[in-house]
């Protein structure tokens, strides 16, 4: 049994009574103006490392290019955009353990996690600064966009997503549990006790599931190309609602199968937060996904996943995860145009 349901089975603990002073102290919630989109983004996210990063297939300033065709097409003003804290060591305490965030000083594990070999012969200081740090940020735009869905009934974190991290582990390009913290803080924060993650990416979420095991606060549905990494076995006894896709999995069964899945969700389930994890490497041509979904399925996707959300009126956060292609920025951008044309969500001002 994880902490988290220990602490839900036989009431707080000391641990979870540091736990709940961390969230309270942390800075990572601040008040947002109405006139501000519930869109988070920093420049900060995206990572320029030596030429290192070309060296994995993740396309590392897709961030950056998601929030470009919003703004230079005309749909979301730049000054709009919410810019988060990065998460501190005292925020990151809130899930991870001393001695993982210790191992991160190694470069060596840091290069592990990332899967770029070379990034062993880095300096540490230099890979905190160019790989770490932006990672952290995108973590406190993880936190705060819980905070903004709940006020505004949506959010985005323009990244984020890091389902592969759990409080001991880090692994697939996944540094830091976001998923896992951002719950936490709403749970603390936000007086809530009932989380659905929804996790969509290609790969099975296999941090949040270690990190929510046996904790019925919160329902995990994940549907998962099962014959890729991770082969998390252990972690899967822990998915409330597990759907098992295999390689080249085309559109239209994909969404067949989406449309049965958040039907039972529904009728399992009643959260008051979502947490939508909206990984684009179901994408056709995609090197780690394996799936064969066309950029019009994954637009139809989001809007189905909004759709169900606003349905039942519970507020639901996006983060846009994994997607190993250049087209992927693009298709995200796309989907957010969409939701807005369907009026799933409002990119102009909040004010009235």
């Amino acid at each position: 049994m994880s902490s988290s349901s220990a602490a839900a089975a036989s009431g707080p603990t000391p641990a979870d009574a540091l736990r709940r002073n961390r969230i309270l102290s942390s800075k990572l919630y601040f008040d947002v103006p109405g006139s501000k989109a519930p869109v988070v983004y920093s420049a900060a996210y995206d990572i320029s490392f030596l030429g290192l990063e070309k060296l994995h297939p993740f396309d590392s300033s897709k961030w950056g290019r998601i929030c470009k065709f919003l703004t230079r097409e005309g749909h979301l003003e730049k000054n709009t955009v919410i810019e988060p804290l990065d998460a501190s060591k005292e925020d990151l305490l809130v899930v991870h353990t001393e001695s993982y965030l210790n191992s991160l000083k190694s470069s060596f594990r840091v290069a592990a996690i990332v899967e770029v070999p070379p990034v062993t012969f880095i300096p540490n200081w230099l890979v905190q600064q160019k790989l770490l740090y932006p990672f952290r940020k995108q973590v406190g735009g993880s936190v705060l966009s819980a905070k903004l869905a709940v006020e505004r009934g949506w959010a985005v974190n323009v990244g984020g997503g890091f389902h592969h991290c759990s409080a001991e582990e880090g692994g697939g390009f996944c540094a830091y549990a976001d998923i896992t913290l951002c719950i936490h803080f709403a749970f603390v924060r936000l007086d809530i006790s009932r989380v659905m993650i929804i996790d969509l990416d290609a790969h099975q979420g296999n941090g949040h599931e270690k990190d929510f095991a046996n904790d019925e606060r919160v329902y995990i549905l994940d549907m998962y190309n099962a014959g890729i990494y991770p082969f998390d076995h252990a972690a899967k006894r822990y998915i409330d609602q597990k759907v098992e896709l295999v390689s080249g999995t085309k559109t239209d069964d994909y969404l067949d199968q989406l449309d049965k899945a958040l039907e039972v969700a529904q009728s399992r389930f009643q959260p008051q937060l979502i947490v939508y994890n909206a990984g684009t490497d179901i994408l056709d041509g995609d090197p780690l996904g394996n799936l064969n979904i066309s950029p019009e399925g994954v637009v139809i996707r989001d809007e189905k996943v909004f759709r169900f959300a606003k349905d039942q009126n519970i507020p639901l956060l996006m983060l846009t995860s994994g997607g190993y292609m250049k087209s992927s920025a693009r298709v995200i951008a796309d989907s957010v145009i969409n939701l807005s044309q369907k009026n799933l969500v409002q990119l102009g001002s909040q004010l009235g």
